[in-house]
């Protein structure tokens, strides 16, 4: 059964979606994690039950991330996407908290020929766990922030909360 919650949090109202499982802690595992005005994150569905109580652990996460006391996210989530989303999406999590990554050390990582760079990009932007599965990480290969589905003013609050912004 799809199960879903809010999270108050510095990026603004988070929606956290996730599938009641028997092995993850608090009971769910997560689907997706979206914000507010994301391009093509999930909204609320008919046949969806609101339990607030069922994202107990990732919500400890999510606040210990914004305090600034957790670096790395440890928790069940349901994998999804295509064979080459999740190989890039496993990229992404092998960029350390507080480093960024280009498109380019994205697609190179995944074995993706230099023109590969665009469908990349495409992957990161579909990517369903933002904020947990770092794709804010990933700058231009000149240091500019770009694209992000939450907005670049997020992505600029994520990466300076991680000491990550270039100066």
């Amino acid at each position: 059964m799809t199960v879903y919650a809010t999270f108050d949090s510095p990026l603004g109202e988070l929606l956290l979606v996730g599938e009641e499982s028997a092995t993850a802690e608090g009971g769910t595992a997560l689907v997706s994690l979206s914000m507010p005005g994301q391009k093509g994150g999930a909204a609320v569905q008919d046949g969806w039950r609101p339990a607030p109580g069922a994202f107990g652990e990732i919500s400890r996460q999510l606040r210990a991330y914004f305090d600034g006391t957790l670096t790395r996210f440890d928790i069940e989530y349901v994998t999804g996407g295509t064979d080459f989303q999740r190989r890039v999406w496993a990229a992404l999590d092998a960029i350390p908290y507080g480093a960024t990554a280009s498109y380019g050390d994205i697609a190179r990582a995944v074995g993706a020929p230099a023109a590969g760079v665009r469908a990349v990009g495409t992957a990161i932007g579909r990517n369903p766990l933002l904020v947990v599965r770092p794709c804010h990480r990933v700058i231009g290969a000149d240091g500019t922030l770009r694209g992000y589905a939450g907005g670049l003013d997020r992505k600029r609050h994520l990466l300076g909360l991680e000491g990550a912004l270039q100066t």
